[in-house]
């Protein structure tokens, strides 16, 4: 069933407002999902305060256009989607590329990150990074670990001093 002129206008003005929103975008190719497949990934994407939006690629395209982004419609291939993100940047493109582990037919086909568009490969490797979280946990452990050693150095010289000490008196 076509669409009518109304019917595509919100569309292209539903997209408009995401980009506008939106913190980054991941593009996947849905063929061959099942419903069941989508409505899963859609639950734990709302639960990361992000969407997955389906639209056929010619009101992509002229949304894009709108809003002065330049994707590379080649890089579309397949049955695109969009997954916005708008609270964290890298939370759609983990879950897009965990969901594509699990379900094969689930593939990247690229992002919209940083004001630019990245190819598939890159989007993977982003959401392979360690979490923001992690990574600060990380850098908090590498600074506290010299300390840590230092005062675990410290307290072997005095137990050492303790047990010389004890032994002297045990005489």
């Amino acid at each position: 069933m076509a669409l009518t002129r109304e019917q595509k206008k919100e569309i292209i003005d539903n997209l408009e407002e995401k980009i506008n929103r939106q913190k980054s975008m991941v593009f996947v190719d849905y063929k061959g999902l099942k419903v069941k497949d989508l409505f899963d990934l859609r639950k734990k994407l709302k639960k990361e305060d992000a969407a997955l939006i389906i639209a056929k690629k010619t009101l992509m395209g002229l949304a894009f256009k709108a809003k002065k982004i330049e994707i590379k419609e080649e890089e579309l291939k397949g049955q695109p989607a969009i997954i916005f993100g708008f609270q964290d940047e890298i939370k759609p493109a983990k879950v897009a590329e965990q969901f594509s582990r699990e379900l094969k037919n689930l593939k990247i086909l690229g992002g919209y990150f940083e004001d630019k568009f990245m190819g598939a490969e890159e989007m993977i490797a982003l959401a392979r990074l360690p979490s923001k979280q992690e990574l600060l946990g990380q850098l908090i452990g590498s600074i506290s670990a010299p300390v840590s050693n230092f005062v675990n150095v410290l307290q072997g010289n005095i137990k050492n001093l303790v047990y010389v000490l004890s032994s002297i008196k045990g005489r």
